[in-house]
């Protein structure tokens, strides 16, 4: 375990090291049931009452399953700490001990595995460890501590939720927003930077009609087959082409579908594809781009009827406030030391965290805490093979569990200390 002596001068950390086997067993469970978007109710259920406990005001219900708590403690600013709570439909291959096992059905009435593979069992416990701390050393310091648990960060609509669910209007405007992110990277570190820290994000759907034929009759058909396969090839010119090597994008196909025998040629195709980047500009080309190359194949091919593009999710860019990111980068360094503090670049995945701070007009700061054993992280760095260290979405993807829950309650406290002095 990472040992520091900061945490003996930070009164809010001074029992962190007591509350840890707690926080422990907290992750566990989270771990071992997790829960879709927009379905979070357990994990709601125990952010509501731990918030209690600690002696939080506590509202529920907030955009279907958030949950916030308020502790007020006199004058001063209002920090807003931020956990999304969802997993993914992806089958968990971790091995772990306390792995999950759970099945659930999506939206479509599916039945599907479900798995924290992208940490957020990590992110709910980092908050309630931190919210538990600074209420107990509320007398050194002052102001608002606001705690917002979010639905459905996969989906890209829990923050727009609670925020259509009146988060602006029911609680207090906070002076600034501060969440993070367990990701690759040695466990103990902290990484972040001003301006974008996460892509725009945009999910597309694309169906492309044409005429079904037999499939040794190609000449009576209309072969969306072909033209879906053409549209992928197109779509790769988009980045390589269109885009300024100083500038940023990715456009990734993920989906293609068509047909269900070999020997016919079926009425149409599907294409899902998402989209990554980091300047408004560059994200209205690229779309604008894919929109003309979907029609045109289209169009050339002789499709009978214009393809169906339809939105499945947006992610807005995630922008760091500058003075707010030095505010608690300095704060990291004191607290951490330097050499446990990193710049990063922008990071191609994305959040709707910055939804909060861009649409209450509110300086915010996210950054990311490393979840890699650091002996595997060195030697894969090492051996040039950071690539194939499990990723966030990963079904082997699993952080380490020490020291990256002590350094992720950690941060959120050094960071809301930074703003809610003695």
């Amino acid at each position: 375990m990472v040992t520091n002596e900061a945490n003996a001068s930070e009164p809010a950390l001074r029992n962190l090291d007591g509350l840890l086997p707690d926080l422990a067993a907290l992750y566990k469970d989270i771990h071992s049931h997790p829960e879709l978007s927009m379905q979070e109710t357990r994990t709601a259920g125990l952010a509501a009452d731990r918030l209690r406990a600690a002696g939080y005001e506590v509202t529920t219900g907030i955009g279907n399953t958030g949950v916030v708590g308020l502790l007020r403690n006199g004058d001063g600013p209002t920090v807003m700490l931020r956990a999304d709570m969802d997993a993914l439909p992806i089958q968990e291959a971790t091995g772990l001990d306390y792995a999950s096992k759970a099945m659930a059905t999506d939206r479509d009435g599916q039945k599907v595995p479900v798995g924290h593979m992208c940490g957020h069992d990590m992110h709910v416990t980092w908050l309630a460890g931190a919210t538990k701390l600074l209420a107990d050393a509320r007398s050194s310091w002052h102001g608002t501590v606001m705690a917002v648990f979010q639905p459905a960060e996969e989906t890209a609509e829990g923050s727009q939720a609670m925020i259509g669910d009146g988060l602006f209007t029911r609680f207090p405007k906070p002076d600034v927003i501060l969440g993070q992110h367990v990701m690759v990277g040695p466990s103990g570190t902290v990484a972040g930077r001003a301006g974008p820290i996460t892509s725009a994000a945009d999910s597309l759907q694309i169906r492309l009609f044409g005429r079904g034929a037999h499939g040794s009759m190609p000449q009576a058909s209309i072969d969306p087959v072909v033209m879906a396969a053409a549209t992928v090839m197109r779509l790769q010119t988009v980045v390589s082409r269109e885009v300024a090597a100083a500038e940023a994008a990715v456009v990734t196909v993920g989906v293609l579908q068509a047909g269900t025998k070999e020997n016919v040629i079926p009425d149409e195709a599907i294409i899902k594809l998402n989209v990554r980047t980091f300047d408004a500009g560059v994200r209205a080309r690229v779309l604008a781009a894919i929109e003309r190359i979907v029609n045109a194949e289209a169009q050339a091919s002789g499709a009978p009827r214009p393809p169906e593009i339809t939105r499945l999710d947006s992610y807005p860019l995630n922008v760091n406030d500058q003075a707010a990111s030095k505010r608690v980068a300095d704060a990291f360094r004191v607290h951490f030391g330097a050499d446990r503090v990193r710049e990063t670049g922008p990071a191609p995945a994305s959040e709707d965290f910055g939804s909060f701070g861009s649409e209450w007009h509110v300086p915010s700061v996210f950054w990311f805490v490393g979840g890699t054993d650091p002996k595997v992280y060195a030697k894969a760095k090492a051996e040039n093979r950071l690539n194939e260290l499990p990723v966030n979405h990963s079904p082997k993807f699993a952080p380490v569990l020490h020291p990256t829950l002590q350094t992720g309650v950690e941060t959120l406290v050094v960071a809301t200390r930074a703003w809610l002095a003695a």
